[in-house]
């Protein structure tokens, strides 16, 4: 028979306790928490996401202490220049060499998809906070994709159905020539056919134009009531700064963009810009409670406010820490468990994650303000409507996710 003195059984203790929190922390892997953010830095996208959403994520980070269960959260970041094969080379060497546990990410369509082929081979979550295409929750969905903010189809949905119900009808398309642009435009074309509108036709121009004399020209000539704008960043600021030095809207002509988000409408104008109508799933001023996120923010990014993809960045970023901490974990299929099992209950974002990898959230419809509405900077939308989840997103019945149960 073995005894215990009293000694002993303390320290048999002591290294029992010690040999259980040991087992604990090894559940996080090398015992560092790492959240790669990857979007685009210093190009036409750099001003929808870029340095503002590395922001959102530390702010997320700094919001729990800036560790989890103990265990430390770093941020590293990555510009993928809006070329899918930096996109890929960079997820790659996070995940395989760099210990990166999930990637937050607002690139291309075209870089999202690739990557996230990286992040479901290495079951690593990767939450879309900015991205527009609606296949990374559709065709291209895995376990470990969700989406944060909004695709083509939410997108389009918005500023179609607003347009249809003033009568105009008639639409022509300036789109971006890659995968982003042309689904954007597929989208608006089937709301606009099924509510009895027509496209009369469409041009596509580079991403990063500068020029668009042509393109504007062709969808004048065209007569359609409604010139669509299927674009992003700089290139969205640069067609309707020359549309308004062309006098599209003056000569009758609508400007319709099939997205914009708030700082779309700082870079642009309010003269250019006020009376159009998008959704959002969030807004910077909607509430006590964001005003103050957005004032640590601002305090951050040189009296800025967050847009739509940085405030929801945070929502992503938070959720997940508290999936981490729920696990006990930081490996990808017991984190996607517990995101996917948590409601997502923030400042910005209440909603659960639909199977498909959609966040599936209300959202707000949204209408630019004019110059003598406006009381200066950052205060450039009115919400003129709720938009519930059911009547915004694409419904699972449509869905081609193998990940949905039909």
């Amino acid at each position: 028979m073995n005894y215990f003195t009293k000694g002993g059984l303390s320290a048999a203790l002591l290294a029992a306790t010690a040999l259980t929190s040991v087992q604990a922390h090894a559940e996080i892997s090398d015992g560092v928490i790492r959240i790669g953010v990857m979007n685009d830095q210093s190009g036409p996208y750099a001003d929808n996401c870029g340095a503002g959403s590395v922001t959102s994520v530390k702010m997320a980070i700094a919001d729990h202490g800036g560790s989890v269960n103990g265990m430390p959260v770093e941020v590293v970041i990555a510009d993928d220049q809006n070329k899918p094969d930096i996109g890929v080379a960079q997820a790659l060497k996070w995940v395989e060499a760099e210990g990166v546990d999930a990637i937050v990410g607002c690139s291309a369509s075209s870089i999202a998809l690739a990557v996230t082929d990286v992040m479901a081979t290495h079951e690593k979550p990767y939450m879309i906070a900015g991205t527009a295409t609606t296949e990374t929750t559709n065709s291209k969905c895995t376990p470990y994709n969700t989406n944060w903010a909004y695709n083509t189809y939410t997108l389009a949905k918005g500023s179609v159905m607003s347009q249809l119900a003033q009568g105009l009808d008639e639409w022509y398309f300036i789109t971006v020539d890659y995968t982003f642009g042309k689904a954007w435009q597929e989208d608006a074309t089937k709301f606009i056919e099924a509510n009895g509108g027509k496209v009369l036709g469409s041009i596509l121009h580079p991403l990063g134009a500068t020029d668009f004399s042509s393109q504007l020209l062709q969808a004048q000539a065209s007569g359609a009531k409604v010139i669509g704008i299927a674009n992003a960043g700089s290139d969205l600021a640069n067609v309707l700064k020359q549309a308004k030095e062309f006098g599209i809207a003056e000569a009758g002509q609508k400007l319709a963009p099939l997205g914009m988000q708030v700082n779309n409408v700082h870079g642009i104008g309010l003269e250019t810009m006020q009376g159009l109508i998008a959704s959002a799933p969030a807004y910077w001023d909607q509430s006590d409670e964001t005003r103050a996120f957005s004032d640590k923010w601002s305090a951050e990014m040189n009296g800025r406010k967050p847009n739509e993809s940085q405030t929801v960045t945070y929502s992503a970023v938070n959720h997940y820490l508290k999936a981490i901490e729920a696990a006990g974990s930081d490996a990808g299929p017991d984190v996607m468990a517990k995101m996917r099992e948590i409601p997502i209950d923030d400042l910005f974002t209440k909603a659960t994650i639909r199977e498909d990898g959609v966040i599936y959230r209300d959202m707000v419809q949204v209408q630019v303000k004019t110059p003598a509405e406006s009381s200066g900077d950052w205060d450039y939308y009115k919400v003129i409507g709720d938009l519930p989840a059911e009547d915004v997103w694409a419904p699972l019945s449509d869905s081609a996710c193998p990940l949905v149960n039909k």
